[in-house]
């Protein structure tokens, strides 16, 4: 039985965000930088992502320093997810995504590709597919966004 148009174009969109997701992989981390295969963050990547499957408008995500989330408690990259997305208290579906605290702040940014797989920008490394199980994602505090 087919999906209803509402829930066929939710999955496709969602399979577009996982795909264009792992297409960045390997992309070099760059604070602030927004080219696919020359570097990236991890503010930058899921909103562009987003923005080049058609689900965020063009933005910019303003100036902030590398270190911004370890010496202050402006919650920055939690307020523009909420301004584009809402939070969820269910387990996640592909396509959704992923705010980790990281110091002070929700500072890490990751794009869910099967729960618990995500795609992120990782700090002197690059765009790497990876589970919240590994390293020390599995202790942070995190909060689920979906833009459906």
């Amino acid at each position: 039985m087919p999906l209803p148009p509402s829930l066929h174009d939710e999955g496709r969109q969602r399979q577009d965000v996982v795909r264009e997701a792992l297409s960045w992989t390997g992309t070099p981390y760059h604070h602030r930088g927004t080219l696919k295969g020359v570097g990236v963050d991890c503010a930058q990547f899921p909103r562009l992502v987003y923005q080049a499957c058609g689900l965020l408008p063009p933005f910019e995500t303003g100036d902030y320093p590398p270190d911004w989330h370890l010496h202050r408690s402006e919650e920055r990259y939690l307020a523009q997810a909420a301004e584009f997305s809402r939070e969820i208290a269910t387990d996640p579906q592909p396509g959704d995504f992923v705010l980790f605290r990281i110091g002070r702040c929700y500072a890490h940014g990751a794009i869910v590709t099967s729960w618990p797989s995500i795609v992120h920008a990782v700090v002197d490394l690059a765009v790497i597919p990876d589970t919240v199980g590994n390293g020390d994602l599995i202790a942070r505090p995190r909060k689920l966004f979906t833009l459906w």
